[in-house]
């Protein structure tokens, strides 16, 4: 070979090997989930890297207390990775709003998620969605089946079984029917008012009517699950009024109490502290043949810096995002954490499978006053953390609780209609 032809070769190949290596794009996850990280880094990330070579994807998680604070200064010093892990509703709404999150609304991958789970990520018209659902979490009660076992109850299905097994546990002496606690309060509200009340208030008809003013805090639907909540006392045990949400986990899993109201989260805490056969049923119906409503509460999704330079790469990982291989890898490798996708995903973890389970028959709802309702001050969420202790403490009615949340939303909201 000629010096020419050589030369022309080795340009060749120079402009062919550069062509290649300029198609590999670097994408950067942020996220405040720093405890899953190895699960990106061995399961998640490996698997869509070998089907789409050339994007690759660095997690880099931040401390969760840390997230909101550092995630906007990145943002606005323009030095935020390409994608943005996002919480839910109001966090999520107002990084869009300035122009930090890009609207996806038009993406493949949405048609995979309904309005529930889209409803932590789309403006309050519902016009625009700006993160792909990845997860919710699901309330309901965690037992100790053994503890079942040895009493000689059954799984409750209806609220008067439910009290008839708290009655015959209290009578058994054995254990503590019920483990939770008022210190702390904010499990009074997640795991005791929006776990049981849904029921009453109908799931996402009675959040809506309240949103566009058709009903109020103090109507017999939202006092109700108040009044149930007061009759827990009579179950929770010596010194509840002290014990934290961290006392109430020990108690449970040192197989000391026999029902935990749960969130879907502790499941794979519990199935590494718990040497007992553990079952969970979904929040007992008023009366046999009524309708099954879940509290399954949207908790994670995930979003584009509109300023990434390498957007077609990120739209890619994010249709990734909401197919049926992340739904099952995700699902699986975070028992607990339950795809918001329409497609079928088999749980290896019995215990999720048994919360999951619950959405074939049961409507699902969301936390009655995360989307709209808590951003106001006063915080609805926080209210109804203290009001809900209150009245297991017994030092506030029902009719006080719902009189004091429905002022409190009065005090700034005015339905839009």
């Amino acid at each position: 070979m000629n010096i020419k032809k050589l030369v022309g070769v080795l340009l060749a190949t120079t402009v062919i090997g550069t062509a290649a290596s300029g198609q590999d794009v670097s994408l950067t996850i942020e996220s405040w989930r720093n405890d899953d990280l190895s699960i990106w880094q061995d399961q998640i990330i490996p698997a869509f890297e070998a089907a789409n070579p050339g994007i690759k994807i660095t997690f880099a998680p931040t401390a969760p207390a840390q997230y909101n604070s550092a995630l906007n200064a990145k943002l606005e010093a323009g030095t935020a990775g390409d994608l943005i892990t996002c919480r839910p509703f109001d966090g999520s709404l107002q990084m869009f709003q300035a122009g930090h999150l890009a609207d996806l609304t038009d993406m493949e991958a949405l048609s995979n998620f309904g309005a529930v789970a889209k409803s932590g990520w789309s403006t309050d018209d519902g016009s625009a969605v700006f993160c792909i659902p990845m997860a919710s979490v699901i309330h309901g009660f965690i037992y100790n089946k053994d503890a079942f076992a040895e009493v000689g109850v059954d799984v409750p299905t209806t609220t008067d079984e439910f009290y008839a097994a708290l009655d015959a546990i209290k009578a058994d002496g054995n254990y503590t029917p019920l483990s939770m606690g008022a210190a702390d309060e904010w499990e009074a509200a997640t795991m005791g008012y929006a776990n049981i009340g849904a029921k009453y208030w109908s799931g996402e008809d009675g959040r809506n009517a309240l949103i566009k003013g058709d009903a109020k805090l103090t109507d017999a639907e939202w006092t109700e699950p108040y009044a149930e909540l007061a009759r827990w006392a009579d179950y929770m045990g010596d010194g509840f009024q002290a014990q934290s949400y961290p006392d109430s986990q020990n108690l449970f899993t040192l197989g000391r109490a026999a029902i935990y109201p749960a969130g879907s989260w502790e499941i794979s805490g519990f199935n590494a502290q718990a040497d007992f056969e553990m079952g969970a049923f979904a929040a007992p119906v008023l009366a046999s043949g009524d309708d099954c409503y879940i509290s399954d509460h949207v908790d994670i999704a995930l979003g584009m810096n509109p300023a990434t330079e390498n957007a077609e790469a990120v739209k890619t990982f994010l249709n990734w995002v909401g197919s049926a291989e992340f739904a099952s890898l995700y699902a699986n490798a975070l028992p607990g954490f339950f795809s918001l996708s329409d497609h079928d995903v088999e749980l290896s973890d019995p215990l999720a499978q048994e919360f999951v389970s619950w959405r074939g028959n049961c409507n699902s709802t969301i936390r009655p006053y995360a989307q709209i309702l808590g951003r106001g001050n006063p915080n609805l969420h926080t209210e109804y953390w203290v009001t809900s202790a209150n009245v297991i403490r017994g030092s506030m009615t029902p009719a006080e609780a719902g009189q004091h949340m429905q002022d409190a939303l009065d005090s700034w909201y005015t339905p839009a209609n």
